[in-house]
């Protein structure tokens, strides 16, 4: 799933590879996928797109922004975006298809589930989107201590573990279970900690950790788990994930193990991070 690093990766990907190209085609929904949601009329999105000059592409937390003039496209979740150079055939299968004056081409498959906005300037009004546009990204300097505090703070004093706290309720957006492991592993707090446990070293290195972990993440071109704009892996290879469950831990040598937590996995150190 596009995460924060990603979608920065592939933002600066498509500014130095589309940007400036004029659409000359649009293919929307041509694949049915039950878990895709769009915004409005798919069928609408050729004549909304359809001549348009591609200006900019911006990452939005983990959600990835391009700007064709007055309209915009929106990508989130697991809708992986592919560019495609000129003379290659399109693919069979696609839920978004742009094709460039240049006969190159930009295509969206979504992966398990995943967002697919196109709408007009001031016009969207998706609570995830607009969630993401208004706060800042932990890769910019305005996510700083004071705004983490905040952050720690607004759990309003209810039992919130670390997972809960960074994860879920678009606090952080684009902060993903993805990128939370690492994040995790490297302040060396579980999981399941409670947050209102923590002492004052422990947040100090928690903060340290969302930025410098999400940082190194960008940098590299995303995680070994997923894909840039041409496909490629990305270059930072995750210390908890579904890749090292089993494997010895970067630290101490015991093995990364694998849980089920708040409706998903969490993967972590048992003895570097404990309970």
């Amino acid at each position: 799933m596009m995460e924060i690093p990603e979608a920065a990766v592939i933002a600066h990907q498509l500014n130095e590879t589309v940007k400036g190209k004029k659409i000359t085609k649009v293919v929307a929904e041509f694949s049915p996928h039950k878990l895709t949601w769009y915004h409005g009329d798919p069928k609408a999105y050729p004549d909304m797109l359809g001549g348009k000059t591609i200006t900019e592409a911006y990452p939005l937390g983990g959600t990835l922004e391009i700007r064709a003039e007055d309209a915009y496209i929106a990508l989130s979740e697991g809708a992986n975006l592919t560019f495609l150079p000129p003379g290659l055939p399109s693919p069979q299968k696609h839920q978004l298809l742009l094709r460039f004056d240049d006969d190159s081409q930009l295509f969206v498959s979504v992966q398990m589930y995943g967002g697919i906005l196109c709408f007009r300037m001031d016009e969207e009004t998706n609570p995830y989107y607009l969630g993401a546009k208004s706060k800042p990204s932990p890769l910019l300097d305005a996510f700083d201590r004071a705004y983490f505090d905040a952050i720690l703070a607004s759990g309003g004093g209810k039992k919130l573990s670390a997972k809960a706290l960074l994860a879920t309720e678009q606090r952080v957006p684009g902060l993903g279970n993805g990128v939370l492991q690492d994040i995790l592993y490297n302040a060396k707090i579980h999981p399941r900690r409670d947050t209102a446990s923590l002492n004052a070293q422990e947040v100090d290195a928690l903060f340290a950790s969302v930025k410098d972990t999400l940082e190194e993440m960008a940098d590299k071109g995303g995680r070994d788990t997923e894909r840039d704009l041409f496909g490629v892996q990305g270059g930072y290879i995750t210390k908890c994930s579904k890749l090292t469950v089993g494997k010895p831990c970067g630290i101490c040598g015991g093995s990364i193990v694998k849980a089920a937590f708040l409706g998903g996995s969490i993967y972590f150190c048992p003895s570097c991070q404990k309970l």
